[in-house]
C-alpha cells in the first residue's frame, strides 16, 4: 500500500515524507510540480517509490491507477503565495484541485489529511474552527475557506477519516526554496548574519513596532500532529495547528538574534538592549498590506486537544533556537 503525498518537495509535504521514512515508510508517490526546480533538494534525503507531477498524478488517478493500492493521501499541495492575484489559478490549484482527492477518497474509503489554513479567519480576533468567526481577505483564503466549507456539508455522509489542519505562522526546516514567502525566522536568520541587524514592521492596528502577535508553529510540532492522525483514524475533524500562545515578532527576532549570538560565544540580550546597539531596525508598514495583515492571530487549540493530542508545542524561543542550528549545519 502506498502513501500519497502532494505539495511533496514543497516546505511541509517534504517534512511529511521524512517523517514517514522515519517510521520505515518508503512507499511513498511523491506529487508535486517542480516547474520552480530547487524544491527537489528538499527531498535529496529522502527515500520515496516514485515521484508524478502533479498532472500526471491527476490523470492516473481519474483512470483508476490507484484503486485499491493506497493506505492514505496527506494533501499539502497548493499555491500558498497570500499575494497571488490570479483568482482562477488560485481556485483550480487549491479549491478544484482539493475537491477532486477528497471525492477519490470518499469514493475508495480512504483516511485523507489536508492542509487547510489559519488565513480563513482573517482579522479575527477569534480564532475557534466554527463559521461565525470566517472572513477570508485574500483569494488564498478564500480558496480555503471554501473547500472546509464543502468538508462540512458533506461532513454526515462521510467513509472515511477527512482531517482539516488550519495552518497558523509555520517556520523550520525546508522552506527555503519559499523566498519572500518563507518565515520570519528564516528571513532574520539571512538578515542578521549578511547585515548584522534584522527588520521589522513599524506598529500597525495599534500595535508597537515589531509588536504585532502571531501564534507560530515549528514545522516540527506539524509533523508530529499529522503523524498523530494517521495513527488515530477515527479521528476527523477541522483542527486549528498553532501552539495556542501568540508571540510577537520581536520576539523571534530576538530569540533568532540571541541563537546566533550564542554560536559565536557572545551573550544573549533583551529587546530593549537589540534596540540600543541597532540590531534590530522597524520599516515602514507597506500601504499595501493595511487592511490585510492579520496583526494578530491565536490557536484555539480545545478541538485539537478533544481529538487526543496531548503533546506540548515548542515555543519561539525553543523552536527558534533548533532551527538555527539547523541552518547553520545546513549553510557549512
Amino acid at each position: 500500500m502506498y502513501y500519497i503525498v502532494t505539495g511533496a518537495a514543497g516546505f511541509i509535504g517534504s517534512n511529511l515524507v521524512k517523517a514517514l521514512n522515519e517510521r520505515g515508510i518508503s512507499d511513498i508517490i511523491a506529487v508535486d510540480n517542480l516547474k520552480k526546480a530547487d524544491k527537489f533538494k528538499n527531498l535529496v534525503d529522502c527515500e520515496i517509490a516514485d515521484y508524478l507531477d502533479k498532472e500526471d498524478f491527476i490523470e492516473r488517478l481519474r483512470e483508476g491507477y490507484f484503486d485499491g493500492l493506497l493506505a492514505a493521501v496527506l494533501h499539502e499541495g497548493a499555491c500558498s503565495d497570500t499575494m497571488e492575484s490570479d483568482g482562477r489559478y488560485m481556485m483550480e490549484n487549491n479549491y478544484r484541485y482539493s475537491l477532486e482527492l477528497l471525492n477519490y477518497c470518499q469514493e475508495e474509503e480512504i483516511p485523507f489529511l489536508y492542509a487547510s489554513s489559519a488565513s480563513v479567519y482573517g482579522m479575527g480576533p477569534v480564532f475557534t474552527e466554527s463559521r461565525e468567526h470566517e472572513a477570508p481577505l485574500n483569494v488564498y483564503a478564500y480558496s480555503k475557506f471554501l473547500f472546509d466549507q464543502v468538508v462540512r456539508r458533506r461532513w454526515s455522509r462521510r467513509t472515511s477519516q477527512i482531517v482539516g489542519l488550519r495552518y497558523f505562522n509555520v517556520y523550520g526546516p525546508r522552506e527555503t526554496h519559499k523566498g519572500r514567502m518563507a518565515s520570519v525566522a528564516y528571513h532574520f536568520f539571512n538578515q542578521y548574519r549578511a547585515e548584522g541587524y534584522v527588520k521589522l514592521f513599524e506598529g500597525c492596528d495599534g500595535y508597537d513596532n515589531g509588536g504585532q502577535l502571531r501564534d507560530f508553529v515549528s514545522v516540527e510540532d506539524v509533523v508530529k500532529v499529522n503523524m498523530h492522525f494517521l495513527d488515530n483514524p477515527g479521528k476527523s475533524g477541522i483542527f486549528n495547528l498553532g501552539t495556542g500562545r501568540a508571540q510577537s515578532f520581536n520576539d523571534v527576532a530576538v530569540a533568532t538574534i540571541n541563537a546566533l549570538r550564542a554560536k559565536q560565544g557572545e551573550s544573549a540580550l533583551t529587546l530593549a538592549e537589540m534596540w540600543q546597539k541597532e540590531l534590530l531596525r522597524y520599516i515602514p508598514f507597506p500601504e499595501q498590506l493595511k487592511g490585510k495583515y492579520q496583526s494578530y492571530t491565536q490557536a484555539d487549540m480545545d478541538a485539537m486537544r478533544a481529538a487526543g493530542y496531548t503533546a506540548p508545542f515548542l515555543d519561539v524561543e525553543q523552536g527558534t533556537g533548533r532551527y538555527v542550528n539547523y541552518l547553520l549545519k545546513a549553510s557549512t
